[in-house]
């Protein structure tokens, strides 16, 4: 799947030169928290978010440092931050050059992008014009189609088994347990060396397509001890 399968295309832009209330009644009024910002030539240089409005002048939320920590801070970034916090115009306050992807980017390159830079969208461009915006809500709202349309037809109990085996087998420490299956009610039994793999056994097994219930019969031996630990039967319907 590429960036231009889940983007937003008709975006809402916002000129450099306009004021923060123009943009602060733009994200009100469409319900968004970012606004790509274009210049008269149809160029992206940047974006205002929410964020770069968290600490204003008019809401007394601007930083203020003790004297001495003050005294260290270095002259350019305190007028950097003088500028973000008092500044007019869109222009002052936005984040420049932010970063962007094309139209054939894959979805794993957006989500890299969203997840090193913590950023909540990222602008795609086409010839080097804006062509649309992926926001997290559209990697949701993706997820939420896909989940929905790959539901799968419930399978034979040996189909499960095999299946769950399957799934089982690409864990990468080799949980040492098995399955039975009956009418779609999976029971498992085995051991494990951490409650964080007896809840990692149970996603795996409910993505198996038929599964209705698991029963969990798994004992966890504490590797240090030795000391084995059956938790009491957990029965959970596949959504």
């Amino acid at each position: 799947m590429k960036a231009r399968d889940v983007m937003t295309p008709q975006v809402i832009t916002i000129a450099p030169g306009a004021s923060i209330l123009q943009a602060a009644q733009f994200m009100l009024r469409h319900r968004i928290s970012g606004l790509p910002v274009v210049d008269d030539a149809g160029q992206l240089v940047g974006i205002v978010t929410e964020g770069d409005f968290l600490r204003r002048t008019e809401t007394g939320t601007e930083r203020h440092r003790p004297s001495w920590l003050q005294f260290l801070t270095p002259g350019g970034r305190l007028a950097d931050e003088y500028v973000h916090t008092h500044g007019r115009k869109i222009e002052e306050v936005m984040t420049r050059n932010p970063h962007t992807v094309s139209e054939e980017a894959p979805l794993d390159e957006v989500v890299r992008i969203m997840e090193r830079k913590n950023v909540k969208r990222v602008p795609v461009l086409k010839e080097g014009r804006l062509a649309g915006i992926i926001t997290r809500a559209n990697l949701l709202q993706v997820l939420a189609y896909l989940a929905r349309a790959s539901r799968p037809v419930p399978e034979g109990d040996s189909a499960i088994r095999d299946r769950i085996f399957s799934e089982l087998a690409k864990l990468p420490w080799r949980p040492a347990v098995t399955a039975l299956v009956h009418d779609g009610v999976v029971e498992l039994s085995g051991t494990i060396l951490s409650e964080s793999e007896r809840e990692a056994l149970r996603v795996a097994v409910e993505n198996v397509p038929g599964v209705k219930v698991i029963h969990d019969h798994v004992v966890w031996v504490e590797p240090n001890s030795g000391m084995a630990f059956a938790s009491p039967e957990d029965e959970k319907t596949k959504a």
